[in-house]
C-alpha cells in the first residue's frame, strides 16, 4: 500500500481519497477507523479518582472478579467497560484477545514461548507473564505472522 501526502496552504478542509482496483477488507477497514470518532484514551478508576489511560501505556486489559482491569506499568485499573467493548474500542491498535478473559498490546510483549505444546507463553514488558488459550492460538499467529 502506497501512502501520499499533499500539503496545500489553500485547503480549508482535509480530504482523503483512496484509489484501489477493487474493494478488500482492509480497504473496508481502514475507512471505518478513518471515520471513527471513538475517543483516544480509555477511562480507568483508582478508587475515588478517574485516570485517562492512554492505549499505548496500556499492557493488559482482564476479567477477574466480576470486574474488567487495565494494566499500565505495574498499577492496575478498574474499568467499567465489558472486556468485549473495551476489544472493540482498541482494535487496530496493537491489542489482540489472547483468552476469553485477556486482551494484550502486542507492542508491550517482549517475546512468546512456542516451546509449550498448545499454548504459547507471552512475557509482558512490565514482567507480567501471560498464556495463550488453545482457542486463541491460531489467532494470535496469525496476528504474528508465523
Amino acid at each position: 500500500m502506497k501512502i501520499e501526502v499533499k500539503l496545500d496552504e489553500s485547503c480549508t478542509e482535509t480530504k482523503i481519497i483512496i484509489i484501489a482496483a477493487k474493494m478488500t477488507d482492509e480497504i473496508s477497514s481502514l475507512m471505518q477507523r478513518l471515520s471513527e470518532d471513538a475517543p483516544q484514551v480509555i477511562v480507568g478508576f483508582d478508587g475515588d479518582e478517574v485516570i485517562l489511560l492512554d492505549p499505548a501505556d496500556i499492557v493488559r486489559i482482564y476479567s477477574a472478579i466480576g470486574k474488567v482491569f487495565a494494566v499500565v506499568g505495574n498499577k492496575e485499573y478498574v474499568l467499567r467497560l465489558r472486556l468485549y467493548e473495551t476489544e472493540e474500542r482498541l482494535s487496530g491498535k496493537g491489542f489482540v484477545r489472547i483468552s476469553n478473559s485477556e486482551i494484550i498490546n502486542v507492542r508491550k510483549a517482549k517475546k512468546f514461548d512456542l516451546s509449550t505444546a498448545g499454548t504459547i507463553c507471552v512475557s509482558l514488558s512490565n514482567g507480567n507473564i501471560s498464556f495463550v488459550s488453545r482457542r486463541f492460538v491460531t489467532k494470535i499467529k496469525k496476528t504474528l505472522g508465523i
